[in-house]
């Protein structure tokens, strides 16, 4: 009698599957980070001078995670055996709903001339982030390929490289770029969910580590011998505006920021639905191939729905409008953009860093190259912290988490995270298609 193995499913079920009560524990969570933060004297005092109290928001949860108090996704195995997948929805109500709403709010007070004024270091240090990431792929390839040949090996649709090619459509672009390039390459899609994970891990320390520098900014931008002038005075302006039209909100006000928000929300879900399908029409129209697959970002409705936005919020801030920036609009939005730190930070499970341990070293040496080349450009040109990290995030965190870095610096810095994440999506096939071609040539070496 033959024996048939049988592959035993591990039940992954957290202590709280309800999204309803999981929003409280986060709720909870952001709640004693606010009120320790807020002390002047003491521990948390000098806590907080070390660590930032974003940085906090979006660790706990990962902790949490790890704990398996909550999960992002987790697999239930039922009585007789049956596995099924579920998983919470708070990351996609975040990034959908709160994301759009926190943006346009923020955008509410925007000085367009002083964003304008800031200068071209901004999109420099952009685009030495993008080629960061498109020479860091091979580089990381060739150093881990003469440790541990078989890390970076594989045949036919199982070749790493080809895997790879998905982190960079990621890390220069988004989820639609990324989607592309597994088209585009047709990596075995029973291994892509390896390389989702890479993405995950990676680019969420790599997050961290921005977000714990960000409490050093100061130190840092010494350091660089920075030029951070023209962020100040934007900063100074926006605030110099909002204490001039400061006031105690009235219910009015508050439902009237309200409708703002979730008026734009919906418009902006409304218009990429629409945008998204007509473009997708569009890239289609191209035969099958590198052409169609360069202009897929065009049909991802996520693109549309962040564009929308800030067109909305830029538009406003010539009406009067802004002028609710004194009832606290910011402040409103910096709350949402809290909760979905939190729901990124949710996504994080501290103990899987171990697995795909050699997909992961691959990762961290391209993240190391990616940000070794950002801080020597930063010095050489002497950019701010500010410029670096946004830079960064924008390429690799893309429209969910370039807004939340730049928006830790101040509410006002908010658009121009967003303004880089959109041209990430533009340029992030054709950069990680060139990525690619380097990253096959290092494996072949």
């Amino acid at each position: 009698m033959q024996d048939t193995a049988t592959e035993i499913i591990k039940d992954t079920t957290p202590l709280f599957t309800n999204d309803t009560i999981v929003f409280g524990v986060l709720m909870i969570a952001l709640g004693l980070i606010f009120y320790t933060s807020s002390k002047k004297s003491g521990f948390w005092n000098k806590f907080y001078k070390i660590v930032p109290a974003l940085f906090m928001a979006y660790f706990i949860p990962a902790l949490f995670t790890t704990s398996g108090l909550i999960a992002p996704e987790w697999v239930t195995v039922s009585e007789t055996g049956e596995a099924v997948e579920k998983s919470s929805n708070l990351y996609y109500m975040s990034s959908r709903y709160l994301l759009p709403a926190a943006l346009v709010l923020m955008t509410l007070s925007i000085d367009l001339k002083g964003v304008f004024n800031l200068g071209p270091k901004a999109l420099i240090m952009f685009l030495t982030g993008t080629i960061g990431i498109v020479l860091g792929g091979p580089i990381a390839v060739l150093l881990i390929g003469t440790i541990s040949p078989e890390t970076v090996g594989g045949v036919g649709a199982d070749a790493v490289w080809r895997g790879l090619s998905t982190l960079a459509g990621s890390w220069i672009g988004g989820g639609a770029n990324q989607t592309a390039m597994l088209e585009i390459y047709g990596y075995n899609q029973a291994l892509y969910g390896g390389m989702v994970f890479v993405d995950i891990v990676v680019a969420n320390i790599w997050m961290a580590i921005i977000l714990i520098g960000i409490g050093k900014a100061t130190r840092i931008d010494k350091w660089l011998k920075a030029d951070t002038s023209a962020i100040e005075s934007l900063k100074e302006k926006v605030s110099s505006y909002a204490k001039k039209v400061d006031r105690n909100p009235s219910l009015t006000d508050l439902m009237i920021l309200a409708g703002i928000a979730f008026g734009t929300v919906s418009f902006a879900h409304f218009g990429a639905s629409y945008m998204s399908s007509f473009f997708e029409d569009f890239v289609n129209s191209f035969e099958a191939g590198i052409t169609r697959n360069i202009f897929t970002f065009l049909s991802s409705s996520f693109f549309w729905m962040i564009t929308i936005t800030t067109i909305i919020g830029i538009i406003l801030s010539f009406t009067k409008a802004k002028s609710y920036e004194g009832a606290g609009a910011s402040k409103f939005g910096s709350v949402f953009i809290y909760i979905l730190v939190a729901s990124i930070g949710m996504k994080m499970d501290l103990t899987l860093i171990f697995d795909n341990a050699g997909l992961i070293v691959i990762g961290v040496v391209w993240m190391i190259i990616h940000a070794g080349l950002l801080i020597l450009v930063a010095k050489l040109i002497r950019a701010p912290y500010f410029f670096l990290a946004v830079g960064s995030q924008a390429n690799v965190g893309g429209a969910a988490s370039a807004p939340i870095v730049a928006s830790a610096f101040h509410p006002s810095l908010a658009t121009v995270g967003v303004l880089l994440a959109v041209f990430g999506y533009a340029i992030g096939t054709v950069g990680a298609i060139l990525c690619t071609i380097l990253m096959q040539l290092a494996s072949a070496a």
